[in-house]
């Protein structure tokens, strides 16, 4: 997409230890756990956390035997609340369980048989809901530049803490950070004018060693050199203090994230979470699909950026529009590629689950640092290239 006047895009991503987060990962934690004996489980789990409770709450219909309050310690110690002085400690949290069987009424929607008021008997979507997939050209990952430099810092600041390393044992597990990035008139970056890092910490450590800690072992080991510059501005914990954090701090909530689990703002969301939710629930398989298809446009080199827009109704099998924008970057008409798209790619829920091999425990893997952009996530793997490659040229 070409601009007329140079600009500044700024994204946000947060730490595995962040309060949502901690959420999020409880939530992935216990829908993995189910699809790990018992693949057709139907998923809806919500959770919240605060100083040192834990409520999980929601719909939950599956053959699994699952020891709940197993699953969710487990989580949190990975995280890494495992401190004496935690109030959110994995050993000590109370746990209140809420979770109920999940509405027949949305279930004979989903379920592939017909039902009174049903005019099918496939599966339908779990939910009304419109997605969006993203992506560009601007990093290996055909993914934009911002969201995926604050991801490097907070994935970076947790591999230290979690090493051990000899000054490393003041930093605790809940962490923000924010990149500025500059962008010329052609939408080409140019340069990082700012970087944000709020860690928590322990209260012995001084502000000034977190700050050069940050600069040095962090920023300058995984942002790129060339677009940082002698007026990068470095803002590390300006608040001054962070010792009291996590759910101690703040209330977490499982969804509360979604714009640092997709595109740090830059494609836009359909408003829908993903975190807690089985694949049957298009607010997060389709997303996924979405991008899916998305990176497939961007890899095949026929546009340099696209956002893909589908649109489900609830109980129906197919979506109910799909729109794609290339942002005028594209070398065919979108007409041309959606129709490419279309002889490629199938969009109903059954079909999705089974072209992205969804039933399976793999979302804890998504949960932390955005949702996209890794490697390993089935919807990051360009395995129909060569079939779309084809599509394009009929």
């Amino acid at each position: 997409m070409a601009s007329s006047v140079p600009y500044t895009f700024s994204s946000e991503s947060v730490g595995e230890g962040h309060p949502d987060k901690v959420a999020d990962g409880i939530s992935d934690s216990i829908l993995d756990a189910c699809l790990a004996q018992d693949p057709k489980s139907r998923v809806a789990c919500e959770t919240l956390v605060k100083s040192d409770h834990v409520v999980i709450a929601g719909e939950l219909t599956t053959k699994a035997k699952l020891n709940f309050e197993e699953i969710i310690r487990g989580a949190i110690r990975e995280i890494g609340y495992v401190n004496d002085d935690d109030v959110f400690h994995a050993d000590k949290v109370f746990i209140t369980n809420l979770l109920t069987k999940q509405s027949p009424d949305i279930a004979q929607g989903v379920d592939e048989r017909k039902a009174e008021g049903k005019k099918h008997a496939k599966m339908g979507a779990g939910d009304q809901g419109i997605m969006f997939g993203f992506a560009t050209k601007e990093t290996p990952e055909l993914m934009p530049a911002p969201v995926m430099f604050a991801h490097r810092l907070n994935r970076k600041l947790a591999a230290l803490r979690k090493s051990g390393a000899r000054g490393t044992e003041w930093i605790r597990p809940d962490c923000k950070s924010q990149v500025a990035v500059r962008y010329n008139a052609q939408h080409q970056l140019e340069a990082i004018d700012n970087v944000v890092i709020s860690t928590q910490h322990t209260a012995d450590v001084s502000h000034r060693e977190i700050s050069r800690f940050c600069i040095e072992n962090v920023i300058k080991e995984v942002l790129p050199a060339k677009y940082l510059h002698a007026k990068t501005e470095f803002l590390i914990n300006p608040t001054g203090r962070f010792v009291v954090g996590g759910p101690q701090g703040d209330c977490g909530l499982t969804g509360r994230k979604i714009i640092v689990d997709s595109y740090g703002g830059m494609g836009r969301h359909g408003g829908g979470a993903f975190s807690g939710k089985d694949p049957t629930k298009v607010d997060r398989s389709a997303a996924y699909m979405a991008r899916w298809v998305a990176k497939h446009i961007v890899a095949s080199g026929v546009a340099e950026r696209c956002e893909l827009q589908v649109a489900y109704a609830i109980g129906h099998p197919e979506p109910t529009s799909l729109h794609l924008n290339t942002f005028g970057t594209a070398v065919l008409t979108e007409a041309q590629i959606l129709a490419a798209v279309q002889k490629v790619f199938r969009f109903n829920p059954a079909e999705i689950i089974q072209q992205l091999d969804l039933r399976r425990p793999i979302y804890r893997q998504s949960t932390h640092y955005g949702h996209f952009g890794k490697q390993g996530l089935p919807w990051e793997v360009t395995s129909r290239l060569a079939a779309f490659k084809k599509a394009l040229q009929k």
